[in-house]
């Protein structure tokens, strides 16, 4: 029994001593600092003469090159000239061979593009007229947005208005059909 009372007394005083330590410790994890005490009387300032000699530094001037400032505006592209269009030369007539027999002609007439039928010239001036009346539809955000892309269905369209008064109502309609095809994907 002796032996038990001794250890249950050693045991009792090491829980005392862990005990005490940790109560007298405190929390350790939100550390607790002493305020400091106030200053009860006035301080004087002092002032602190400047050297006499105080030695001259040069700082050597570096030249830097600008650096670019960045804008929401797109950069302006550099317009091409149009080439000189060359002279184109007289049709020379030549002499035609005796008509063809009916059997050849059965797939109908074929043509060098010589006289388009009226309906052709009909369908390129509705297709010049229909997409100008789109381009002038747009606003003035969105062709301001797609300022090459409108530039280039009016270029389209003057070359289709040229080609129409020449007499090619084929090369119109194709010039006119890109200037719809442009439109078409810039009110996308």
């Amino acid at each position: 029994m002796n032996r038990t009372n001794e250890t249950t007394k050693r045991l009792a005083g090491t829980l005392l001593c862990f005990g005490l330590t940790v109560g007298l410790g405190g929390c350790r994890h939100k550390p607790q600092l002493a305020p400091l005490p106030p200053v009860m009387s006035p301080v004087a300032l002092e002032d602190i003469p400047e050297p006499d000699n105080l030695p001259m530094v040069e700082v050597p001037q570096i030249k830097l090159p600008p650096v670019p400032v960045a804008t929401n505006a797109k950069p302006k592209r550099e317009r091409k000239k149009p080439a000189p269009k060359p002279v184109t030369p007289e049709p020379v007539q030549i002499a035609s061979a005796a008509p063809p027999p009916p059997e050849e002609t059965a797939i109908g007439a074929l043509t060098a593009g010589g006289e388009a039928s009226p309906q052709t010239k009909q369908e390129a001036a509705d297709l010049i007229t229909s997409s100008e009346k789109r381009l002038n539809a747009l606003s003035a955000q969105k062709a301001e947005e797609e300022k090459a892309q409108v530039s280039k269905v009016k270029n389209f369209l003057k070359d289709a208005q040229e080609a129409l008064k020449s007499g090619d109502a084929e090369g119109a309609k194709t010039l006119a059909t890109k200037a719809k095809l442009l439109l078409d994907d810039l009110e996308k």
